[in-house]
């Protein structure tokens, strides 16, 4: 209210700015004084000449001349303003009454709102730089992109982040929306599915394997999606075929490429390490681990993907990856628990049975 009350008297102000020069009368006040001046000349003269300063002659001159202004004062009628000047006053007040508060008000409506709150000086002076928490940054971009959803450069941005930060659904969501605001390619397809494996602890679904098989058929040299093809391979006991797509990606990569030893220590698992078959999405950092940390991160891989069988055992891929880590681990009586497991879990579904049977024998455990 105080807002507006000043408001209210600014206009008021304006408008009086206005009216005050149309109010004045354009009489003019010096016909009067003209007259008694001539009357103080006149007798001036009479004295000049009593004392003999000037003579006749001038005198009379003088009076003439005097006279004539004198009467010329007298005679002239006071200005009265003609009827049109009457008429451009009244419409200018007009115009001051009621056109300048709606023209004020119009532009106030447009470009102001009696609605919005202050803004304290802290939130003025707040800017999104590097030197703010990740979080923070994180979710400024996010209620950027709940505004503007399709900013596909705003999508790309975040879903690495998002990945980084372990929030795996809303890195798939950020991906999703990349992928249909940027366009479709085989680098953010693969990016798409590594989320997704990494979302399921590191098991190449069949959802992400899908995102691998797209994103090759776009680029049929991408590195990623290769590498998790020959993870889901490995993953599902069949060794051979993993290694049939780790070597000809070898042989194309460079010699400096970042990615080449962590294909390079797949490869050498598949072909007789004691490392089990289970993805292993952190290569670079268990490589810095000592035995008895990698041993950790390893069993903790292995227990995730039981419990994950035991909510949803109908994942007969799920079964062979960990009937096959407990094999390499040399732990035969939790594989033997672990088909048993599988066995009851598919029961009722003679396809399931027969799948599992199949991955059995490869593993050379009997069907």
């Amino acid at each position: 209210m105080t807002l507006l009350f000043f408001f209210a008297l600014m206009t008021a102000a304006a408008i009086f700015a206005v009216l005050w020069p149309l109010s004045r009368s354009s009489l003019s006040p010096t016909g009067g004084s003209e007259a008694a001046v001539y009357r103080d000349q006149l007798t001036e003269i009479d004295r000049d000449l009593a004392a003999g300063m000037i003579g006749a002659p001038e005198a009379e001159a003088a009076r003439v001349e005097i006279s004539r202004r004198l009467l010329a004062s007298a005679d002239g009628r006071p200005h009265v303003p003609a009827r049109r000047n009457i008429r451009l006053r009244r419409s200018v007040a007009v115009l001051a009454l009621v056109g300048l508060p709606i023209v004020a008000a119009g532009f106030y409506l447009a470009l102001g709102s009696p609605q919005l709150g202050d803004v304290p000086l802290s939130g003025r002076a707040r800017v999104a730089d590097a030197s703010q928490p990740l979080d923070n940054l994180v979710a400024q971009v996010e209620a950027h992109l709940e505004k503007n959803p399709t900013d596909g450069r705003g999508w790309s941005v975040l879903a690495p982040v998002l990945t980084k930060l372990g929030r795996y659904d809303a890195a798939v969501r950020a991906y999703r929306n990349s992928i249909a605001y940027n366009g479709d390619s085989g680098e953010r397809r693969s990016d798409l599915g590594e989320v997704l494996a990494a979302s399921a602890g590191g098991v190449v679904t069949s959802e992400a394997k899908a995102e691998f098989e797209r994103a090759v058929a776009l680029n049929a040299d991408d590195p990623k999606a290769n590498y998790f093809l020959g993870v889901a391979a490995e993953q599902d006991g069949r060794s051979a075929d993993a290694a049939s797509i780790w070597r000809p990606l070898l042989a194309r990569a460079p010699a400096d490429a970042p990615w080449r030893p962590l294909v390079q220590a797949a490869l050498a698992r598949v072909d007789g390490s004691t490392a089990p078959a289970l993805p292993d999405n952190a290569v670079a950092a268990a490589s810095e681990m000592n035995q008895a940390d990698r041993g950790t991160m390893i069993l903790g891989m292995v227990d995730r993907l039981a419990t994950r069988l035991k909510q949803d055992g109908t994942d007969v891929e799920g079964w062979l990856r960990l009937v096959r880590a407990y094999m390499v681990m040399g732990e035969r009586e939790k594989a033997v628990n672990a088909v048993a497991d599988a066995r009851r879990a598919i029961a009722n579904d003679t396809a399931r049975l027969l799948k599992l049977d199949e991955g059995l024998k490869s593993l050379g455990l009997d069907g």
